[in-house]
């Protein structure tokens, strides 16, 4: 009823949209990225990560201290915060939101949502230490406070 040569596949290939000519295909077995990426090459958070966590000495209190970089920068961060500036003190409480909500992450996994909200950073300040903070800013920024007196 059918004749072999209809099972015969002629030798000539369509070429066009994804089908390239066969003498420019992959050979069988081969790597289409035979050299692929060198042994040893970092990406960018191993690099990250290293570098942040290389010593660096530190001079706290007149004796110097050998501190990890990442340290250094929180323990700057968090100075700068205390002076008054808006900017670090905005960062910081970033990552102290962050953090903590690592930690609750942490500590319930399995937990589901369920849609409550739950207040993570509260700053409780009383208002002569508030108005002082607000006075070093403004007199940063070159205004001045008008009612600077605490009750």
């Amino acid at each position: 009823m059918t004749d072999e040569s209809d099972f015969e596949r002629p030798k000539t290939t369509k070429v066009g949209y994804r089908n390239p000519p066969e003498k420019s295909r992959f050979k069988t077995g081969q790597s289409g990225n035979p050299r692929g990426r060198p042994k040893g090459a970092l990406n960018l958070a191993t690099i990250l990560e290293r570098t942040l966590r290389e010593p660096v000495i530190i001079v706290e209190n007149g004796k110097r201290k050998t501190v990890t970089k990442i340290e250094a920068a929180i323990k700057e961060l968090v100075n700068q915060a205390a002076s008054g500036e808006l900017k670090a003190l905005q960062l910081l409480a970033t990552l102290v939101r962050s953090a903590e909500e690592r930690e609750i992450q942490a500590a319930a996994p399995n937990s589901s949502g369920g849609g409550t909200k739950i207040n993570l950073v509260s700053v409780n300040i009383d208002k002569a230490t508030g108005l002082r903070l607000a006075e070093t800013y403004l007199a940063r920024h070159g205004r001045r406070l008008e009612s600077a007196s605490p009750e």
